[in-house]
């Protein structure tokens, strides 16, 4: 029989004890087989607070490891010629590429390269996965179908571990271990789908996933039989390993003040177009983030989800979108740090929603519509509606239940100008 270790990535409630709060929503219901399943939950906005981008987060999680048959490799030794590496693996749902943590993980690095150049990774599968929790790959086991009953012993007992202070994030690649045997890495490993802080500190993260995280949350999509066992085979093609590209700068990071000041928004509306200027000599972050979010697309196909009349119209929440945000759009969207300034909330204004700290503006705007001194200097001003202001008002006009639009107000399309 194949031993399971169990590993809590988040405190399980105990079975008899019904529904429990998360911060995002209800964790409830009794444990499925012997894991309980990661849940993904919806996150709310309300008011003028913005809700940050807290993706698939598991509401409970546990990864799932295989003592091997026996099976033993030689330990290899690091290469500085690790160093700035990438790893391009190819599978039948899309591409994940990899960069490879040699500074944090000389040894697992140096034995993931050496399996990738020989073909190792080729042909195996990701075999298990925890929806929107983990994904695991890596052992040559798995290249035979018909050894489906020893699928996870394969490729282990080779490494001793390199644990750092890397966190087990969004996106982190770990080496698989056996239960209670730490020396016991090898071709092994899993992706964190999903922030599992539970496992920090208890296996070695070795590389990072920069390209195609969507894509293993697909694979963790896969169904699975009653052992956790993905139903079809989800085959790695190729691994190859590559340099690293060199660093691009994102968009409007390089500008100066002067040069952020010549750009304008214009938001195509359904009651009609709205053009925004800046005032990045208040807010420089903001202007930036706005004008990035905007030119990647973020803000298209979105609603003004909040109407107050006689304060503001808002827009910028990412649950009224049409459609998900794809990979390269997710990037832009983070919280960044209050800049408070001098700009007065008066009608025209823009300004970034936040929720209670001050620190957790991301994607969601808002525009003034009668003078609120009350949000002066706790709120970040970071522009004004230069034309468009009839469009404000008719927006400010529509039918309303509570604060939210009877009839949805689109946000057709942010389109970025320079003057």
């Amino acid at each position: 029989m194949v031993e399971i270790e169990q590993l809590a990535a988040v405190a399980l409630a105990k079975e008899e004890a019904g529904p429990s709060k998360s911060c995002t929503g209800t964790v409830g219901g009794p444990l499925s087989h012997r894991a309980r399943r990661a849940r993904q939950f919806a996150v709310s906005n309300a008011g003028m607070d913005n809700a940050p981008m807290n993706w698939q987060r598991a509401a409970t999680l546990v990864v799932l490891l295989f003592v091997p048959f026996g099976s033993r490799l030689s330990a290899q030794a690091p290469s500085t010629l690790a160093q700035g590496k990438q790893a391009v693996i190819e599978t039948g749902v899309g591409t994940i590429v990899l960069d490879l943590l040699a500074d944090r993980a000389p040894n697992h690095v140096a034995l993931f390269i050496k399996t990738a150049e020989s073909g190792g990774y080729n042909g195996t599968t990701f075999f298990r996965m925890i929806k929107f929790g983990i994904i695991q790959g890596g052992d040559p086991v798995t290249k035979d179908p018909a050894a489906r009953g020893k699928y996870g012993s394969g490729g282990l007992n080779v490494l001793k571990p390199e644990i750092s202070d890397e966190k087990q994030t969004r996106g982190a690649v770990s080496a698989t271990q056996i239960p209670g045997k730490p020396d016991s890495a090898g071709t092994q490993f899993f992706i964190a789908v999903s922030d599992q802080p539970g496992l920090d500190g208890r296996y070695t993260i070795f590389a990072r996933v920069n390209e195609g995280i969507l894509v293993a949350q697909k694979i963790s999509e896969t169904a699975v039989d009653d052992t956790g066992l993905a139903v079809d085979r989800v085959v790695v093609n190729t691994v190859t390993i590559r340099d690293k590209p060199v660093d691009v700068p994102e968009p409007f990071s390089t500008e100066t003040v002067e040069e952020l000041a010549r750009y304008r928004a214009v938001l195509d509306t359904s009651m009609g177009e709205i053009t925004l200027s800046f005032t990045p000599d208040k807010a420089p972050s903001h202007v930036r983030n706005f004008l990035r979010l905007a030119q990647a697309g973020v803000y298209d196909g979105m609603s003004f989800h909040r109407v107050v009349k006689g304060f503001v119209i808002q827009s910028g929440h990412l649950p009224t979108r049409t459609a998900p945000l794809g990979e390269a759009q997710q990037k832009y969207v983070r919280q960044m740090k209050a800049e408070f300034n001098d700009q007065v909330h008066v009608k025209g204004t823009l300004s970034m929603a936040r929720l209670a700290e001050p620190d957790s503006a991301s994607a969601s705007f808002f525009i003034v519509t009668a003078t609120a001194d009350a949000l002066d200097g706790k709120y970040s001003a970071f522009g004004m509606v230069e034309s468009g202001l009839d469009v404000v008002e008719k927006i400010e006009a529509v039918a309303v239940n509570g604060e939210t639009p009877v009839d949805r107000v689109e946000l057709k399309k942010v389109t970025v100008i320079r003057r």
